[in-house]
C-alpha cells in the first residue's frame, strides 16, 4: 500500500457524517514541523496547546482533545511515539502524555519516503485537505500549520478522490440570480460576477453532493464565515449566526451579528432551496454554539 492510500485510509470514528478530523490535523501539523526541522520531535507537553487550539479553529464543534489523535494516529503506520522509558505511547490520556514526556513523530518509513520524494510531502497534505475540509479553509489551514505548498501534480493525487461536478457553480449561482444568499452582494466587472462562490452546506468532503438543493450562492466574506460555523441556515430558511462570534466594529456588526434572523435572499421561484438533511448536518458538524437571537431594526 502507498502512503497516499494510507493516509486516505485514516481509521476514524465516523457516524452518519460525523466530523472527526482529529488525526488528520495532527498529521497535517507534523508535516508542517517536519518541513521546518525533518528531525525534530514533537512532545506533546510542548505542543498540547498548539494542537488544541487547531481543533478548537477546525475540529467539530463539541470538545475535544488533541490526546486522541496523538495516540491512536500510530495504529495507521504513519506516526510513532516514544516516551523516557521507550518506544510505544503510555495511552490517550493527556496526564499520561504529559507526565511520561511522550514525543511524536511522522514514522520512519514515511520520513524516509518523503526525504526520498520531494513532492510526496505536498502530495499527503493536499489529499489530507480535501479528504476533510473545504476549499475555502485550505490556504489558512496550511497557514496555521506551518505548510508552504508547491503547485499539486493532478496525475499524482487521485487517490479516493471523486469528482466534483464543474456545473455545480453555474447552477447554484443562477438559482440565487447572481446574489449573496446572506447579504444580497451582487458585485459584477462588465458581465462577469466577482466575489460570488457556490459553497456546499454540507461539505463535499463529507459526502456533500454537487446540486442546488446542497449549495448557497455566497460573498467570499460570508462563504468564509459559513464554512468556520459562524454561520448557518436554520430550518425556516433564516440565517443563523453563532453567539461565539464576537465583532463591535460597524463592518462586524453589520456584516454579520445584524444577519441574525434575516430571511434568505433566495433562491427565485421554482428552483429548488436548502435541503433539510443538509442543513441539519451543518448545524450538527459546522456550527458553533447557540445561534443569537434576531435582530430587531
Amino acid at each position: 500500500m502507498g502512503w497516499l492510500e494510507r493516509v486516505a485510509g485514516l481509521r476514524q470514528w465516523t457516524r452518519s457524517g460525523t466530523r472527526a478530523p482529529h488525526k488528520p490535523l495532527l498529521l497535517l501539523y507534523a508535516l508542517g514541523r517536519f518541513q521546518g526541522d525533518a528531525e525534530g520531535g514533537l512532545r506533546y507537553s510542548a505542543v498540547e496547546e498548539d494542537l488544541q487550539r487547531l481543533l478548537v479553529e477546525y475540529g467539530p464543534p463539541n470538545r475535544t482533545t488533541p490526546a486522541y489523535p496523538f495516540h491512536h494516529l500510530v495504529s495507521d503506520g504513519v506516526w510513532e511515539v516514544r516516551t523516557v522509558s521507550g518506544p510505544g505511547s503510555p495511552g490517550n490520556g493527556a496526564r499520561e502524555l504529559r507526565e511520561t514526556g511522550a514525543t511524536g513523530r511522522l514514522a520512519p518509513d514515511l520520513r524516509a519516503a518523503l526525504r526520498r520524494e520531494p513532492q510526496l510531502l505536498g502530495n499527503i497534505a493536499r489529499l489530507l485537505l480535501d479528504l476533510h475540509f473545504p476549499p475555502s479553509l485550505h490556504s489558512e489551514l496550511c497557514e496555521a500549520v506551518g505548510l508552504e505548498l508547491e503547485p499539486a501534480e493532478p496525475q499524482q493525487l487521485s487517490t479516493a478522490r471523486r469528482q466534483r461536478d464543474p456545473r455545480m457553480r453555474e447552477l447554484v449561482l443562477t438559482a440565487y440570480e447572481y446574489r449573496c444568499a446572506f447579504c444580497g452582494y451582487d458585485g459584477r466587472i462588465g458581465a462577469v460576477p466577482v466575489g460570488l462562490e457556490a459553497a456546499h452546506v454540507r461539505w463535499w468532503a463529507f459526502g456533500g453532493p454537487d446540486d442546488i438543493e446542497n449549495g448557497l450562492c455566497l460573498c467570499s466574506l460570508h462563504h468564509k464565515l459559513f464554512d468556520k460555523g459562524v454561520l448557518g441556515v436554520g430550518d425556516d430558511q433564516r440565517i443563523l449566526v453563532s453567539q461565539r462570534f464576537v465583532g463591535h466594529s460597524p463592518s462586524a456588526r453589520e456584516q454579520v451579528i445584524a444577519l441574525a434572523g434575516r430571511p434568505l435572499v433566495g433562491p427565485q421561484p421554482g428552483a429548488r432551496s436548502v435541503a433539510a438533511a443538509h442543513r441539519d448536518w451543518h448545524a450538527r458538524e459546522v456550527f458553533h454554539g447557540a445561534p443569537r437571537p434576531a435582530t430587531t431594526t
